[in-house]
């Protein structure tokens, strides 16, 4: 595959409207990580506020990243290590405050889990803080309260025209000192000088070692244009405006149509080859999953056979110290689980359905045994594997039938 890295926004994106991954979108990311291909999430969200999403899609398990305040920030998934990180001088917080009493805006910035504010009432701040399960924090002295250096400030109001107005002048004023930019009609954004979504991607990709042109990104909004354009494949969302439609590679469906998924199975999952399938990655991927503590390695891939071995030992024995047919079983429904999932259509997903063995003689603790997965039917709606389990001396242990149900995404 050319791609090795997704970007995603979030809202408006990977979200639908209900603020939900939709499960055709969920079930998409899963298989395209299983296919070694990392994600990153990046979105205007404070970092608190991505993470239930990373953990969904199980982005620590497959070396994702969030990129949050639309750049200030570049979080590990896997353990919360800051990769990158600017913020603004608090000593810019009083004039900033006050700009936003002499227009009658609302001022707000983050910390943590919390917003702090002096208008707590504020429609569009409680929103912020119920979309990102934050706690508002009333502060009438709101500079004075500011006792840290925050990511970025957001001021507020519904009179667009004068938010349009103070972004205008602030981009003279404050030009190389704070960049400013409205992330919506009624949000004028304030962050770190020469932070924006592609500008804090480019750090990420140089620490990946990375080139653009393998980078996918998928955006909506004004402040997605930047990494759509850095991006070796920039899509814009079909409810996009047509401004961020031009800037891009391609357009998709919108958020309400799976639009994320429907890029993704043809960018990436349509290309598939057996060639293609990153064993080691899936290997390194699967450690603390059942595959990886039972010590199954996948040793091959392609459209019609399968292969993985696994030691019989500690983990895989019984009591008597022979190969527990349990864990043989469960040998071949991950052969059988790989070649199923190669074989699907980019809108299609795999359960398994039956398994079934023959256990014919043991294998003995020390020795390490051979699954050979090969294909006996391929239907539409299932596909059956026949799984031979060898020793380390090719002598057969067990034969076994596995039935896997292929399913259209939803």
């Amino acid at each position: 595959m050319n791609y090795k890295l997704l970007v995603l926004d979030v809202d408006g994106t990977l979200l639908n409207e209900a603020k939900e991954i939709s499960k055709r979108t969920f079930a998409t990311l899963l298989k395209v990580q299983q296919m070694g291909v990392r994600i990153v999430l990046a979105s205007g969200r404070p970092t608190y506020g991505l993470i239930p999403l990373a953990k969904k899609l199980e982005l620590g398990r497959y070396g994702g990243y969030i990129l949050s305040y639309n750049g200030s920030q570049i979080m590990k998934a896997e353990n919360g290590e800051l990769l990158f990180e600017r913020r603004i001088n608090p000593e810019m917080i009083p004039y900033l405050e006050k700009k936003a009493h002499k227009n009658n805006f609302a001022i707000f910035t983050y910390n943590e889990n919390c917003i702090f504010t002096h208008s707590p009432e504020n429609p569009h701040i409680i929103r912020e803080a119920e979309l990102n399960d934050l706690v508002i924090l009333e502060e009438e002295e709101f500079s004075t309260s500011i006792d840290f250096a925050p990511s970025k400030c957001m001021l507020v109001s519904d009179d667009e025209e004068a938010l349009i107005g103070l972004e205008q002048h602030w981009k003279k004023r404050l030009d190389g000192a704070l960049d400013v930019f409205r992330s919506e009609k009624y949000f004028l954004e304030v962050v770190p000088c020469g932070i924006d979504k592609a500008n804090t991607l480019g750090v990420l990709l140089e620490a990946l070692k990375l080139k653009r042109d393998e980078v996918i990104a998928i955006g909506d909004g004004v402040c997605d244009v930047t990494m759509i354009q850095l991006a070796g494949l920039g899509i814009a969302m079909g409810n996009a405006q047509d401004s961020v439609k031009a800037c891009a590679d391609m357009v998709t469906l919108s958020n309400e149509e799976d639009g994320v998924a429907v890029a993704i199975e043809k960018a990436i999952l349509a290309d598939i080859r057996p060639a293609d399938v990153p064993l080691d990655e899936l290997n390194k991927q699967a450690q603390h999953a059942l595959m990886g503590n039972l010590g199954i390695q996948y040793t091959y891939a392609s459209e019609d056979r399968v292969e993985a071995t696994m030691p019989v030992d500690v983990r895989t024995r019984q009591p008597f110290g022979i190969l527990h047919g349990g864990a043989t079983l469960a040998l071949a429904e991950t052969v059988a689980g790989l070649g199923s999932m190669i074989l699907c259509q980019p809108d299609e997903f795999v359960v398994g359905m039956q398994v079934s063995g023959n256990h014919i003689s043991s294998a003995h603790e020390g020795d390490t045994v051979r699954a050979v997965g090969t294909m006996v039917h391929r239907g539409r709606s299932s596909h059956v594997w026949n799984v031979d389990v060898f020793t380390s001396t090719n002598k057969l242990v067990s034969s076994i039938r596995v039935v896997n149900s292929v399913m259209k995404k939803r």
